[in-house]
């Protein structure tokens, strides 16, 4: 039996059929559901992924029908899928989903000026899930749901990943890929859709995307500012962020918490415009921390002269690590997913404590120096992943830095407390953040929130617009 088409199912699904006498159509569950949806979407083609191993893992397509290159890794995380693809620290890599079932909840309107929290708090910042588009390279799933059911879905995960030029292939055995990549690491591969898609690439043709500057791709191209809920007269303090690839949620989280945010491009001259912020947060991103050396000079100058707290997350934790002496490098297949456990090693602000474990969502491929004989005096790691032992933070120890002392804090995690998807035990680390800025806004006499950006730079006040190049809308094809 030959299985109808997407689009020949869907205009099936939309039918009118009789049902013999004395039954009655019902939904899937006998209390009110979420309609069983279909969206358009591209028509399947064979495809293959091919590992620079010499593996090979043959599937069908979904998304854009085109073949693409990059790095593959996996994620553990059971949900969150529109979270994680659009993670710009995913920028250049073919994710592959541990999780079997894939889509059944299906894409919602990342347009939106909601957030999936629906905190009360929440203003916009640009999009509903972690960035304005899908950032991966490539999707690899063991099973696609096409019909998805849920109230805020407006389209399929394959319908999605088209609209973003995105390709994606189904039906292969992730739990095989998995074990593969654990043992030989993250590898170079290549998604090859369509007719020829069996033969694998010369070695030559593989792209490492490490190699290249991906913070560059994903960065904030100009300034703009941010005001929390109430406008900047509702602001308690003022911050920078540097975006290496920061995820909606890490604003949002910073946005909360009653703090003003400048967001600057990674390549920034901060320390020219210093003395109009409270503080300065480093943003998570994709990529090598080496590929962003006039980030790492600007940290560094910014620890030396400037005594307001400095905060890092995953990029961020690596940029004031390197700034601080310590080498950052490559992990063999890195830690990706909402499961991490972590051990704090020293009780920091409110909401760390010493001893504790607590577990955490992780998306990254680098790390830093393990051996802490050879970290520079007045540092030590923070967290250490209760799993690998590799570092998970970092925190200046100065005997006078931070809290009541007369430095202030330095500190950073590799993991993401904004979490996003995943779980929230972290998440007061925003909290002791802010207060630690606001302690020293009151050590310093200051009532008011920092100026900001020289008012000459014009700095774009508002959320960046949502990008239409090369994204098509969506076609609903039938809902029932």
């Amino acid at each position: 039996m030959i299985l109808p088409t997407l689009r020949n199912r869907a205009a099936l699904a939309s039918r009118s059929v009789a049902l013999p006498a004395g039954l009655v159509r019902r939904s899937l569950a006998t209390h009110a559901t979420p309609p069983i949806t279909i969206s358009e979407a591209p028509e399947e083609q064979p495809a293959t992924l091919h590992l620079k191993s010499g593996h090979a893992f043959a599937g069908k397509h979904f998304g854009a029908p085109r073949s693409i290159f990059g790095e593959t890794v996996f994620t553990t995380s059971i949900t969150s899928y529109t979270e994680s693809l659009t993670d710009p620290s995913y920028q250049g890599q073919i994710l592959c989903f541990t999780q079997p079932l894939m889509g059944n909840y299906g894409v919602p309107d990342n347009t939106s000026s909601l957030s999936p929290a629906g905190h009360p708090l929440d203003v916009d910042v640009g999009a509903f899930l972690e960035s304005n588009r899908v950032q991966a390279a490539g999707v690899i799933v063991s099973n696609l749901t096409e019909r998805f059911s849920h109230y805020l879905a407006k389209e399929s995960l394959a319908t999605w990943c088209a609209r973003h030029n995105v390709p994606g292939i189904s039906g292969v055995d992730t739990r095989a890929l998995t074990s593969l990549l654990r043992d030989q690491g993250s590898t170079l591969g290549a998604l090859l859709v369509g007719p020829g898609n069996e033969k694998a690439p010369a070695l030559t043709d593989y792209v490492d995307p490490m190699a290249e500057n991906l913070i560059d791709r994903v960065s904030t191209k100009q300034p703009y500012v941010l005001h929390p809920k109430g406008g900047a007269q509702a602001a308690r303090c003022h911050v920078a962020v540097f975006d290496f690839g920061c995820k909606a949620n890490i604003l949002r989280s910073l946005l909360r918490r009653g703090a003003s945010v400048t967001v600057l491009p990674w390549n920034y001259d901060f320390n020219s415009v210093r003395d109009g912020f409270d503080g300065l947060f480093l943003s998570n991103g994709p990529g090598s921390p080496y590929s962003i050396l006039p980030a790492i000079e600007q940290t560094k100058k910014a620890i030396a002269e400037w005594n307001r707290p400095i905060f890092g997350i995953c990029m961020g934790n690596q940029v004031i690590g390197i700034a601080a002496g310590v080498e950052a490098y490559r992990m063999k297949f890195g830690n990706r997913g909402h499961n991490q456990p972590v051990v704090a090693l020293s009780s920091a602000g409110a909401s760390v404590k010493a001893g504790r474990v607590y577990i955490t969502s992780q998306n990254h491929g680098y790390a830093l120096e393990q051996d802490e004989a050879k970290w520079p005096k007045g540092w030590q790691p923070w967290f250490v992943n209760a799993n690998d032992s590799s570092v998970e933070g970092i925190i200046r120890t100065d005997l006078k830095a931070g809290l009541s002392g007369e430095r202030a804090m330095v500190w950073g995690v590799q993991f993401h407390p904004e979490h996003a998807g995943g779980p929230e035990d972290t998440n007061g680390i925003f909290t002791d953040y802010v207060e630690e800025v606001m302690l020293f806004k009151k050590k310093n006499n200051e009532t008011s929130p920092a100026k900001g950006l020289p008012e000459e730079l014009n700095a774009r006040v508002g959320a960046p617009a949502f990008p239409t190049t090369g994204i098509q809308a969506p076609a609903y094809v039938s809902t029932y």
